[in-house]
């Protein structure tokens, strides 16, 4: 018993080290930007404090989601609860938005009207130096990972095509991480520099302008996820030239799948059978492809085989399959 809860942790680790890795690094950012906030009166520092508390409740909620979409299906979730990653991943999504560009851009626009009494940054350059490397760790990662996922397609193509958020949400939040803090170090050195203490509450606003356009972009990913995405086409075509190879099979009138998590997927299949087959043989036929399909092919989860006259078959229009 011992020895299996030890491996379910190592294997909870490995498969959320990237997760892991960043609430680390962020909640220790956070109490030092904090303290350096308090003893320095800097609004992008104190934004940068409640830009790495909401990194770190993101990772949290993210953990969180990961493992309830683990879960396998009961009556009321037939389908399971894979989707409840996509949900969090909307969530963390608002937070940002709404708690940490809010928050940023308030306090910026505050510092801005009233600036406070400029003091030593020294600390501030050395928070925000340790806060880079912990963050760059983090970010490269995060990157690492993801560029091990993503195969021959670009950067962006990855992130549209990918299915599990986890990966890509924190990349784009230690992006927007390493971003703000090069205009925070920005903002106080250039609030000293010329002695104008307003330059750093406008650091904090576009600190809040950096962590909306990142949340809006998480936003329209995690929308659709939510929605509900087919899966990449080549598993779609692979589907398909299995069925169409049983001899059985006259034609594939169309493979309709979605996503129902990030491993898994359902798929829904129209094809025209022989006329000669009768029912009972049709069922066995049937249920020996639904084997072979899964055998092929791990990630469908739930797989619906439809007989249906060519003529017959709903048209799919410009969806491909």
């Amino acid at each position: 018993m011992a020895v299996s809860r030890v491996v379910i942790t190592v294997n909870y680790i490995k498969a959320n080290l990237v997760l892991l890795g960043a609430l680390t690094a962020n909640l220790g950012i956070a109490v030092a930007k904090f303290i350096a906030a308090s003893i320095t009166g800097s609004s992008s520092m104190l934004s940068e404090g409640f830009h790495s508390v909401v990194d770190s409740l993101n990772q949290v909620l993210l953990l969180y989601g990961e493992h309830r979409s683990a879960h396998p299906p009961d009556r009321r979730h037939p389908f399971g609860y894979g989707r409840e990653l996509y949900f969090w991943t909307f969530v963390v999504a608002i937070l940002i938005f709404a708690v940490g560009a809010g928050i940023s851009f308030y306090e910026g626009y505050i510092h801005y009207l009233e600036p406070e009494e400029l003091r030593d940054p020294t600390i501030n350059y050395i928070v925000l130096a340790v806060a880079f490397v912990l963050e760059g760790g983090s970010w490269f990662i995060a990157v690492r990972e993801f560029a091990g996922s993503k195969g021959d397609l670009s950067w962006w193509e990855a992130v549209r095509e990918s299915k599990d958020p986890s990966v890509f949400i924190v990349m784009f939040e230690d992006s927007a991480a390493l971003a703000g803090l090069l205009v925070a170090g920005g903002g106080v050195w250039a609030s000293h520099h010329f002695n104008a203490p307003q330059l750093d509450g406008i650091a904090s606003m576009m600190i809040g302008l950096i962590l909306a356009m990142v949340a809006v972009l998480l936003a329209r990913e995690a929308k659709g996820l939510l929605i509900g995405e087919s899966a990449d086409p080549r598993v779609t075509e692979q589907v398909r030239a299995i069925v169409a190879a049983e001899d059985w099979i006259t034609h594939v009138n169309h493979v309709r799948t979605i996503h129902s998590a990030p491993d898994k997927v359902f798929v829904a299949i129209s094809a025209d059978i022989a006329d000669h087959i009768a029912m009972g043989e049709g069922e066995r036929l049937i249920e020996e492809v639904e084997r072979n399909l899964k055998a092929q092919m791990p990630e469908l989860s739930s797989i619906y085989i439809r007989p249906e006259k060519r003529e017959d078959a709903e048209p799919v229009g410009s969806l491909a399959g």
